[in-house]
């Protein structure tokens, strides 16, 4: 089922439908079906033997305590609501892997679910879920619940990464302190990254909190939260190896990214647009961002143009003095941009809260204070009557 360009109503607004994630997801909504085995581990050897001898239905269910990290599961699948379960034993209190390169990875896994575990101290990759040597071998994977944190420090080392994984979602993880990316997905398809948090930290190379690149493709980025979370919050595509790419022949970067009902809190700028074929940022806030709102870039030279982006419904409140506007890159097609219904307010000089823009925008609302006031998750609302309609908390609730 194809859902790009979102369906929008008479009166301009997207609803969100569900598209592609009703079928793909549906089987997490509901109850496991079948005959499950439920099977207790203290240790990281037990969790190992645990991990070979799994079969559709098995429940892995791991104690409180540090585990150490380098836990390898290739080739194991559950079956259609009956998926193979990693999760710690209490919610309250998980396992924690600690140290080492790398703690957890899962290759030509599917039919996979990881929860309540915590990840801390990995040099190289928290966790990493890829397909291994086998196109479509991962998918059907779910990870909630998951913290990683301090992976690195430098360097091009991911929180959790995701490499060809397929209908997948990962729901109220948290990642805190990384090298490359929080998330860093390269060749997946028809994925929901929802309620997550990222949140760089002091002598980490944060470079993104979200990136999808190297074909990926229908991914939602929804009800996320990154505080200061590098210099790109949501890098939609990017540059990519060619062997990398899944498939092969993609023409972009990335297509069809949605990124809505997000707050970000600093950074350099919330989203970039790097090489993507379509992509909606909309239901946003977006609070002093370091220097641009947004970027529209072109990095891989042997692709197709970056193009088709759509930026609405958002809330903007920054500092005119150190915003430097959108940032548009050579060899990109700004011009297929649409800028529409966003709220704009430079809370250092409210009279230059309208910025230029690559292209006129259709019904933008500027110079009004929003009277932003901190969630208790860490968002914000406005308080402000006019600017109601406006940024995260005016997301409409996904509908099937």
């Amino acid at each position: 089922m194809r859902c790009w360009p979102p369906p929008t109503t008479t009166a301009g607004r997207a609803p969100i439908r569900g598209c592609f994630l009703t079928a793909a997801l549906a089987g997490w909504a509901t109850a496991v079906s079948g005959q499950t085995t439920t099977v207790d581990v203290r240790d990281t050897a037990g969790l190992k033997a645990a991990c070979v001898a799994a079969e559709p239905g098995t429940v892995i269910r791991l104690a409180p305590g540090d585990y150490r990290p380098g836990v390898y599961v290739g080739g194991k699948s559950g079956g259609p609501g009956r998926p193979i379960v990693i999760e710690g034993a209490d919610a309250e209190n998980p396992p924690v892997f600690v140290g080492g390169n790398e703690a957890l990875h899962f290759s030509g896994c599917s039919h996979l679910t990881l929860r309540h575990l915590v990840i801390r101290g990995a040099k190289q990759n928290g966790l990493n879920i890829d397909d291994g040597d086998r196109a479509g071998s991962a998918r059907h994977v779910l990870v909630e619940n998951v913290t990683v944190e301090d992976v690195g420090p430098r360097g091009n080392h991911d929180a959790i990464k995701l490499s060809g994984l397929d209908d997948f979602a990962v729901r109220g993880c948290v990642a805190r302190g990384w090298g490359g990316q929080g998330i860093d997905m390269v060749g997946c398809h028809r994925g929901l990254i929802e309620g997550c948090s990222f949140a760089g930290k002091e002598g980490f190379t944060q470079s993104a909190g979200v990136q999808a690149k190297g074909g990926s493709r229908e991914i939602t980025i929804r009800r996320c939260l990154f505080d200061r979370a590098g210099e790109r919050g949501v890098n939609a595509g990017g540059s990519t190896d060619a062997q990398f790419f899944r498939p092969p022949e993609a023409a972009h970067e990335a297509a069809a990214i949605t990124v809505e009902g997000c707050t970000f809190r600093g950074g350099t700028t919330p989203i970039a647009f790097v090489g993507v074929d379509g992509a909606a940022f909309r239901f946003n806030t977006i609070y002093d961002p370091e220097k641009w709102f947004c970027r529209i870039l072109q990095e891989n030279g042997d692709l197709g143009k970056c193009r088709d982006g759509r930026v609405d419904h958002n809330l903007f409140v920054f500092r005119a003095q150190r915003t430097q506007g959108v940032n548009v890159g050579p060899d990109t097609k700004p011009e297929t941009f649409r800028f529409t219904d966003n709220f704009w307010f430079a809370m250092d000089d409210p009279a230059a809260s309208r910025q230029r823009l690559p292209v006129a925008e259709e019904r933008g609302v500027h110079g009004i204070d929003p009277r932003l006031a901190a969630l208790e998750q860490g968002g914000l609302e406005p308080r402000t009557k006019a600017a109601a309609g406006y940024g995260a908390t005016a997301l409409p609730q996904a509908r099937p």
